[in-house]
């Protein structure tokens, strides 16, 4: 008998129908004896509904106030599939985060799990309840609802099963981790597991699998994840601990691309340390993340300074600048795609970005940032050479 943690994204819970299935499948589940704890997502586009009616209000909704509104779509759905397993004769029981403690900290949106009270679980599990959890969501210090990012509900379920020393089954609308985003790739092929590192590495670059957060804490506390296509009998994708290097390795597993940043260039700066300390740390004090950075040689004293952050930041961060004087020096580009290869097999393989890059000139494709680390290599291109990129780097490399 084991205890399973399985999350069902928002598209697996949409509609009354669809509820209805996935009752149906932790129904035949707990039958075959396991304990079950599942965490939902919101009911479809209702996180997207909420975010429009915010902003229907104010273009710069009041960011507690907005964790507030977006924590009732994974309640409501949370509270109905509990309803449908007792209307099936199941005894079930739904959670809110304050109900089974789920502290946060952080900011309000994206905010992260410091520790889950789980007696409350585990007391309905012994009383073989199927315990419902609503995702994505969490309480400060200060009393306060937070929200933990898009995909939220991923760490949700990671912390639970990390609690009660479950496994953990994350279903969604694929049926599995794909080395190429197939919408945009028509031959991506399927992988049958992949490494926490490389999966953390896709998910932090934009690929839109998993929350980063909840790869990390698996990693931390070594628990495979198994991702599948909700209520389908079709083989997923399992992570897990480093695959076992061998000749036949791949240097590259997958591809990650994002439109979601912004480049913002700053000209004419002084070519001094102090300013840039100054410039990061008050970037860095409103939490917003910098990705990719790049500097000109020094001319005359001066240098511009690039770098990028997500779009959504920007007003922010705009302001921010304002602050420091920097309003008739930026240049914005928002014409960018974060473009990514990664794989493990990159720490034993060299020539990997040669290849890369003779491509890109061979074919025209401009990079105007680069970015590395031990398993990926990252470029900003032109947003117009996304789909190039991806088709000659998949042939590159036998993806």
């Amino acid at each position: 008998m084991s205890i399973v943690v399985q999350k069902y994204g928002g598209s697996s819970v949409a509609s009354i129908e669809k509820i209805k299935n996935v009752a149906e499948t932790l129904i035949k589940r707990k039958n075959k004896g396991d304990k079950i704890v599942v965490v939902v997502s919101a009911m479809g586009d209702t996180t997207d509904n909420l975010l429009n009616l915010a902003n229907s209000v104010t273009k710069n909704p009041d960011k507690r106030e907005l964790d507030v509104l977006l924590s009732t779509g994974e309640i409501v759905s949370s509270s109905l599939l509990a309803m449908t397993l007792k209307s099936m004769g199941y005894n079930a029981i739904s959670f809110t985060y304050n109900q089974i403690g789920i502290k946060t900290s952080g900011t309000y949106g994206k905010s992260f799990i410091d520790d889950i009270d789980e007696s409350k679980i585990s007391k309905a599990l012994r009383e073989d309840k199927i315990v419902v959890v609503a995702g994505f969501q969490g309480i400060n210090s200060e009393g306060d609802v937070t929200t933990l990012g898009r995909g939220g509900s991923d760490t949700t379920a990671v912390a639970i099963a990390a609690k009660l020393k479950g496994i953990c089954e994350i279903y969604t609308d694929v049926d599995g981790i794909y080395n190429v985003d197939p919408r945009l790739y028509k031959n991506a092929k399927k992988l049958d597991s992949i490494d926490y590192e490389e999966i953390l590495e896709m998910a932090s670059l934009g690929a839109q699998i998993m929350h980063s957060r909840s790869i990390e804490l698996a990693q931390k506390y070594n628990i495979p994840i198994y991702v599948g296509l909700s209520n389908s009998n079709v083989q997923g994708t399992i992570i897990r601990e480093e695959i076992d290097m061998n000749m036949e390795t791949k240097p590259v597993t997958g591809i990650a691309t994002s439109d979601d940043d912004v480049a913002i260039t700053l000209k004419d700066i002084d070519n001094d340390i102090n300013i840039l300390s100054e410039l990061f740390e008050n970037i860095g004090s409103k939490n917003i993340n910098i990705d990719m950075i790049s500097q000109t040689a020094p001319l005359m004293g001066k240098v511009n300074i690039s770098f990028t952050i997500p779009k959504l930041d920007f007003e922010e961060c705009k302001e921010v600048l304002s602050s420091l004087g920097y309003t008739s020096s930026i240049s914005l580009d928002r014409n960018i795609t974060k473009f990514s290869i990664v794989g493990i097999g990159m720490k034993s393989t060299s020539g990997v970005a040669a290849r890369m890059f003779k491509a890109f000139k061979e074919n025209h494709i401009d990079v105007k940032m680069i970015t590395t680390s031990e398993i990926r290599i990252t470029c900003a291109l032109n947003s117009s050479d996304k789909i190039k990129a991806i088709e000659l780097m998949a042939k590159e490399f036998n993806l």
